[in-house]
């Protein structure tokens, strides 16, 4: 079905490891996935996951300038070759080394140099082609950084010099990776949304399609065709990703619009829009729900997306994420969401039966299914 990735259906770690005002999230480290990353990786293979989304922590290998200790990323990368897992590396997910301002003249070659270094380091432990994705959501990083202050760099209004500057970084990433593996491919990660206007506001449905709009900024500005003063180029626009969670639709500052909702737009229609604006290969780069309602949400995202397929969309992949327990960000509660449970100190885990059988249900209802287009690599 897929001649891109191992797998169609693939699993990410919950891997952010930004700083917010309470104090720096590790999830990988909270959740003991850098010690039992063959153990996890082991049992996804198990259900016929063979490709994963994961991390690097940036803050954890260079806590030096310009000196990388990859202490904390070499178990990982061995543990994904023992398992024969294919890895879709996150380079910079939401978290910057200690002191770094995302806004200084430093932040973009700190970032181009590290990536270059993490190249040659997965490089020199496999001859497949890598898979990154270089900042994740740098539209919700630059709302929840830049406007809103809860994540740092903590900036208030501030919104679109950061997603500026994250691109630029993000271009500088592809251009130094590329110049130590030319045939490494990239995954841009945004969330995708949809915002209506409130009928008690008519004025509020302009403002709602500019902020639905919005979602695209990202992407156009890595290909150039916003902002091409940031050297962005079609080549630097290679693989989509969609993320799309039970909260990403909206009425203009007020409540979510959920499934039978009047407002809300379904999922295939929004990935439908995605393609014919970028034509490129694509996939629902994170997605899931917690507790009781994990299976019938894969259950929709799985119909909505042979939906896509089946209207053109070159759709190549579904990543259940969170695929394992993590600890909330807010208040540290175990948050049980994916196909791997764990205990309460994540020193045990196992396989959730039901949420593996409708998995291999979806698996094959997808069946010989292929991408619409085979012009993409």
């Amino acid at each position: 079905m897929n001649h891109l990735f191992n797998s169609f259906f693939m699993g990410g770690f919950e891997c952010s490891s930004h700083q917010r005002p309470h104090g720096r999230i590790d999830v990988i480290h909270a959740t003991r996935h850098d010690i039992e990353a063959q153990i996890d990786y082991g049992l996804l293979a198990e259900v016929g996951i063979r490709t994963v989304r994961d991390a690097l922590r940036w803050h954890l290998i260079e806590q030096t300038p310009g000196v990388y200790d990859w202490s904390s990323f070499l178990p990982m990368l061995q543990a994904a070759l023992a398992t024969k897992i294919q890895v879709i590396w996150d380079l910079c997910h939401w978290g910057v080394p200690d002191g770094l301002d995302p806004f200084s003249t430093e932040f973009v070659p700190r970032f181009e140099r590290f990536c270059r270094a993490a190249a040659a380091i997965v490089g020199d432990h496999t001859d497949e082609p890598p898979f990154f994705c270089p900042i994740n959501e740098i539209s919700f990083w630059s709302f929840i950084g830049g406007d809103r202050g809860a994540f740092y760099p903590y900036a208030k209004r501030r919104g679109v010099p950061l997603k500026r500057r994250l691109v630029e970084a993000t271009l500088a990433a592809i251009r130094a990776i590329r110049s130590v593996t030319p045939e490494a491919r990239f995954i841009q990660c945004e969330p995708i949304i949809h915002i209506s206007g409130s009928h008690r506001r008519p004025a509020s449905f302009e403002e709602a399609a500019r902020h639905t709009a919005s979602q695209f900024e990202a992407w156009d500005m890595l290909c150039g065709r916003l902002a091409p003063e940031l050297g962005g180029d079609e080549s630097c626009l290679d693989l989509i990703g969609c993320n799309y969670y039970w909260n990403n639709q909206w009425v203009h500052k007020s409540h979510v619009t959920p499934i039978g909702h009047p407002q809300h737009r379904a999922l295939h229609q929004i990935l439908i829009d995605v393609y014919r604006r970028y034509e490129r290969p694509t996939l629902i780069a994170e997605t899931g729900a917690e507790a009781d309602s994990a299976i019938g949400w894969l259950g929709m995202v799985s119909s909505e997306a042979r939906q896509a397929m089946r209207a053109g969309v070159d759709l190549r992949g579904i990543c259940l994420y969170p695929v394992m327990d993590y600890p909330g960000w807010e208040d540290n509660r175990h948050c049980e969401v994916g196909l791997i449970a764990t205990d309460s100190e994540f020193r045990s885990r196992s396989i959730r039966r039901d949420q593996s059988e409708e998995l291999m249900l979806q698996m094959q209802l997808f069946g010989d299914m292929e991408p619409v287009s085979q012009t993409h690599n």
